[in-house]
């Protein structure tokens, strides 16, 4: 069977089309299987804790730096294991009965995400806290194995800058940031 230059041309699109639409992907995050932590330093000591993923779903685009979606943490769940200091930074600091949810929101990446195997790039977005949203970029290491993806991040949030409360008092200080190190595991699905 002889092709013309007019069937390839009519199949190129068919044949070029799977790796056009591989590009596009959605990142159904996992809650349970994600983590939130965190570190506040101390004069005396440094409290680690967590915090409860509610949701997330980030759809890129591997052939251009295309990024949205969210990234949803209950702000009411914070846990270091003190009941007493939970409540407080739960009710005083992060006032979760006024704003309940975290929220970090993709808008564009730097870097280039492989197909499979190890990425690093760096997501800038914002990041909204106590309902204010602020500029935040965040480098992120990926890992994609077939359809399994597991993003990482760490990075600072300088919350009493950005207006929340300082918990610390008289004879106990803590620190004026607080470190975060993100773990999202999801799967990956062609997008739409």
């Amino acid at each position: 069977m002889k092709m013309t230059a007019r069937s390839i041309l009519a199949l190129l699109p068919l044949i070029l089309a799977p790796g056009a639409f591989a590009q596009h992907q959605t990142f159904a995050v996992n809650p349970d299987a994600s983590q939130v932590a965190f570190f506040l330093g101390g004069a005396d000591h440094g409290t680690h804790g967590t915090f409860h993923l509610q949701s997330g779903m980030v759809d890129f685009d591997r052939s251009a730096p295309k990024i949205s979606g969210s990234i949803v943490v209950a702000a009411g769940s914070g846990n270091t294991g003190n009941q007493s200091r939970d409540h407080k930074m739960i009710t005083e600091v992060l006032d979760a009965a006024h704003f309940g949810e975290i929220t970090f929101v993709p808008q564009s990446y730097q870097g280039t995400i492989a197909a499979s195997g190890d990425s690093t790039i760096q997501v800038a977005g914002v990041f909204t806290l106590h309902g204010t949203p602020h500029d935040l970029t965040v480098p992120m290491q990926i890992h994609i194995d077939g359809a399994n993806c597991t993003a990482k991040t760490h990075f600072t949030v300088p919350y009493v800058k950005w207006g929340l409360k300082d918990p610390s008092i008289f004879i106990l200080k803590v620190a004026k940031e607080v470190s975060i190190d993100l773990t999202l595991t999801g799967r990956l699905n062609p997008a739409g």
